[in-house]
């Protein structure tokens, strides 16, 4: 089968993934101006920024050829469970009938419904080669992300500015020849040598800024959606991590609740402190890292959000009040299709500054951002 699939984090992932099914693994094209065009062409007016882009790249990856997309979808009250089905519907409607659209929901949900798609992606590959190589697929899943928070800790302090991305992009395309599991553990060594021989400066402790990313997982995770953001802060010398990496999210969705890591559930329990209910999204986790990052001693949080994302509207209301009892600057950001960078850019700029002069004992501000104050002044109306 042609199979293609959308961009969340680091797409080698999902390429490894076809590929050790013995697919014919069509990439789509990295998302642009282009491909969030075309979604925002042909998806409701209403929908979040993930469903836009999403639509974009399965009409980039059909032009290249696929016959077959693969996602995953949502759970909870929150409008992704129903985005499968209206980027059906949409494809439909463009007169792409022809065109599979396999949406791998949270096991949980319905285990056999689960199943059947693994059925169906499985490509008669034998169950011991499937159960083999997805255990591969797994390490290099974890091995990745490793070097990946490597990589956010080292790029504020690198002596030749962009030296760490150039290393991150070749670390990149060294996994994407990885073929066996012990070929892994020796590109994962070398890897790491390659990251500890960036040449780094020294920061005092006093100095150094750290900040979690925290929010709506596609935002998050996806740095054509947040505009780098990693990188942006990384060049403005903030250590960087992000409340969700692609490794913890296959634990934290494939793995039953009672198996699941203890630490998974202690960010639930510390999230329900301020949301009782299931809301759907990952509002509850994008709380309980707040508090987190906190208890870890981190300077501040960058919360991102799709604009009218309902579950983290639900989080943004709590902000203020979160922040003021934990005693943590918090910055909101969302973001959609009328986003600019250079506002964003601005305001993380302006962020920055003020947890330095925190750290500094300048100021005990804690720097609530007025969401809806700057969405009104980004967007335009059309009359």
């Amino acid at each position: 089968m042609k199979v293609s699939f959308p961009y969340m984090g680091s797409a080698i992932v999902y390429k490894k993934l076809f590929e050790f099914l013995e697919h014919e693994v069509i990439m789509p094209p990295k998302p642009t101006q282009r491909t969030m065009d075309l979604g925002v062409k042909y998806s409701p007016e209403f929908a979040c920024i993930p469903l836009k882009m999403v639509m974009g790249t399965y009409l980039e990856a059909i032009e290249k050829g696929a016959k077959v997309l693969v996602t995953s979808g949502g759970h909870g009250p929150c409008r992704a469970g129903f985005y499968g089905d209206t980027h059906r519907n949409i494809l439909k409607s463009l007169g792409y009938d022809d065109i599979e659209l396999i949406i791998f929901d949270a096991p949980q949900d319905s285990w056999r419904a689960f199943f059947r798609n693994v059925q169906k992606i499985r490509n008669g590959v034998p169950w011991h080669k499937v159960i083999n190589r997805m255990y591969t697929l797994y390490r290099f899943v974890q091995k990745l992300d490793e070097l990946e928070k490597m990589v956010q800790k080292i790029r504020p302090y690198e002596v030749n500015k962009g030296q760490t991305t150039q290393v991150w992009n070749q670390i990149q395309e060294r996994f994407d020849k990885i073929k066996t599991r012990k070929e892994l553990y020796k590109v994962y060594e070398e890897c790491k040598q390659l990251l500890f021989s960036i040449p780094t400066r020294k920061v005092d402790e006093k100095d150094r800024i750290r900040v979690g990313i925290v929010g709506e997982i596609y935002v998050v995770m996806e740095s054509s959606i947040n505009f780098g953001i990693e990188e942006i802060l990384g060049n403005l010398g903030v250590e960087v991590e992000r409340s969700l990496y692609l490794f913890e999210w296959i634990n934290d969705n494939l793995v039953p609740w009672i198996l699941r890591p203890k630490r998974f559930k202690e960010i639930i329990k510390k999230g329900q402190r301020y949301i009782k209910i299931l809301i759907g999204g990952h509002a509850v986790e994008t709380v309980g890292h707040i508090i987190d990052f906190k208890e870890r001693g981190f300077d501040g949080i960058v919360h991102l959000m799709p604009f009218a994302c309902l579950p983290e509207l639900v989080t943004q209301s709590l902000i203020p009040k979160i922040s003021k009892e934990v005693d943590i600057p918090i910055l909101s950001l969302p973001i959609d299709e009328q986003t600019g960078k250079a506002n964003m850019l601005t305001r993380i700029e302006a962020f920055i500054d003020l947890l330095k002069n925190r750290k500094r004992g300048k100021t005990k501000e804690v720097f609530i951002d007025n969401i809806q104050e700057h969405v009104q002044e980004e967007r335009v109306v059309m009359v």
